[in-house]
């Protein structure tokens, strides 16, 4: 259970700075099962630390989400501010890296600089060792443009979520996407 988010934590081992699954997988290592058939798998890191992870990426094949456009991208470039994603291809592997930003000890949401989260509580660790991104942050930026896939990984992570992180959730939810349909949920 969960090869591919173990084949990326070896994978990382050579990276020092902070690094966790996003996505999907990060909703499936939180409930601890695969719920659902995953056709990539994300990473976040900060930015700072994209110097490092270009070593790493070296011989891949590397594109960056530019207003919308994949477009290639050559790891020796510096990246625009408004970048966050950046897909690496190598053989059969295909590895999609997102960027984040913080500051004074919190991660800063990319769409607002006011939702924050303590650098220290945002992520949680699998029973195999594998570092995730908190589920509510998944779920914050999945509400933005809610696909089948992010309504199901809002229904089977939901029973996991303490109250704290439901609470988290709801508060940037109503900043956000005040009519976003998992608030009816979360407000009861």
């Amino acid at each position: 259970m969960f090869e591919r988010c173990l084949q990326i934590k070896a994978f990382m081992e050579e990276f020092d700075g902070k690094w966790m699954i996003a996505g999907g997988w990060a909703i499936d290592l939180h409930i601890g099962e695969e719920t659902r058939d995953h056709d990539d798998i994300e990473i976040a890191i900060f930015r700072e630390d994209l110097p490092q992870l270009v070593q790493l990426l070296q011989g891949w094949e590397t594109f960056i989400t530019n207003h919308a456009q994949l477009v290639k991208w050559d790891v020796n470039e510096p990246l625009d501010a408004h970048i966050h994603e950046i897909h690496a291809y190598q053989e059969e592997e295909k590895l999609e890296i997102l960027l984040n930003d913080k500051s004074k000890g919190s991660w800063i949401f990319r769409r607002d600089e006011h939702t924050t989260f303590p650098l220290s509580n945002m992520n949680l660790r699998s029973e195999q060792g594998i570092p995730y991104l908190n589920p509510e942050i998944v779920l914050l930026y999945k509400a933005n443009k809610t696909r089948e896939k992010d309504r199901a990984d809002f229904a089977y992570v939901f029973p996991h979520l303490n109250e704290h992180q439901k609470e988290w959730l709801k508060q940037a939810l109503i900043q956000h996407q005040p009519n976003h349909p998992w608030l009816e949920k979360l407000l009861y």
